[in-house]
């Protein structure tokens, strides 16, 4: 990772995001800026391998297949991705449905759009349909055939329920993280789950992925959205990863008895917004950030294993978490 001579442009967005993953004290600049780095590196990653495939398709556009393809193993992610976007699509309906209602009750009494919430039934009968709805992927087996198995009501997959079993665990974690919350400060809280890199900052957003330079796709409103999701998922995973780092280097401490410096105690005796009294807890620090970025970066030894006595070369490409 090499230092960007660039301003960094998120810190504030990283610290929400920091925080709505379970940090809990006040990171500093240079650990914000070292996550903002380690992201934008993963968007350039995610750009310039898109840009590959869509070359192979013998297209000049990404597409949003292109950029699900990458993550394509993470089947927690994508399921999560596909939700997201099917809702985004009912969203997308519920507000085509009631700019037409509203330009058909002009001059209608209200009886005859059903009330002034004749937007309603529009919403809820989308969302009905979001139910088993799928963003179907080229390179899944039931992409082959022009006939659909029709699902029962009752029937949930693999998939759905390896992302069901990742949400209960996020649930969870976020419940530990508020049950001790005043009203004002879990009002705080969900706020900072609105973070985003992309919303209302397209245009910051373009310029900071290197869009132009890295790839001469113009990118669709949905493929900014994409990258906004994922982007916050990525801030959450370095952040949670580095938040064990320094749970376990605490621990060895306490069990050690190490000494701590004069620095670290006057930092313990900083509190974060909504730290609890006498709890002495310390952000993470940049070296924590590095090292998680490291264990996210550690390829099966299974598969480099393969490679060993043979001419080919082994893949050092940034990997994507």
């Amino acid at each position: 990772m090499t230092d960007n001579t660039k301003q960094h442009k998120y810190r504030q967005e990283i610290q929400q995001m920091m925080y709505v993953s379970g940090e809990t004290g006040e990171p500093s600049v240079e650990t914000t800026a070292m996550i903002e780095e380690v992201v934008r590196q993963q968007v350039i990653e995610m750009l310039r391998n898109c840009t590959e495939l869509a070359t192979r398709r013998g297209s000049r556009s990404i597409a949003i297949n292109d950029l699900i393809f990458l993550i394509r193993d993470d089947a927690p992610k994508v399921s999560r991705l596909r939700t997201f976007l099917s809702w985004k699509d009912v969203r997308k309906s519920a507000k085509d449905s009631d700019d037409k209602n509203a330009e058909g009750d002009i001059g209608v009494g209200d009886d005859a759009g059903g009330g002034p919430m004749s937007g309603g039934p529009a919403v809820e009968e989308a969302a009905k349909k979001n139910k088993k709805a799928k963003v179907k992927l080229p390179w899944e087996p039931s992409s082959y055939y022009n006939q659909e198995v029709p699902e029962l009501d009752d029937e949930e997959d693999e998939e759905e329920e390896e992302m069901n079993s990742i949400t209960l665990q996020r649930l969870r974690k976020a419940d530990e993280r508020t049950k001790a919350m005043t009203r004002e400060e879990y009002v705080t809280w969900s706020e900072y789950r609105q973070a985003s890199f992309t919303y209302r900052k397209g245009k910051r957003f373009r310029e900071w992925a290197g869009f132009g330079i890295v790839t001469d796709s113009k990118p669709s409103d949905d493929i900014v959205d994409i990258l906004g999701f994922l982007t916050f998922e990525m801030v959450q995973t370095l952040t949670e990863e580095a938040l064990k780092i320094k749970e376990q280097e605490d621990l060895w401490k306490e069990r050690s008895g190490g000494e701590e410096t004069g620095a670290t105690k006057k930092r313990k005796l900083a509190q974060g917004l909504f730290d609890l009294p006498n709890e002495g807890k310390t952000p993470v620090e940049p070296r924590h950030i590095q090292e998680a970025f490291r264990r996210l970066q550690t390829r099966p030894k299974r598969s480099r294993a393969m490679l060993n006595g043979t001419n080919l070369q082994q893949r050092t490409n940034l990997r994507l978490f």
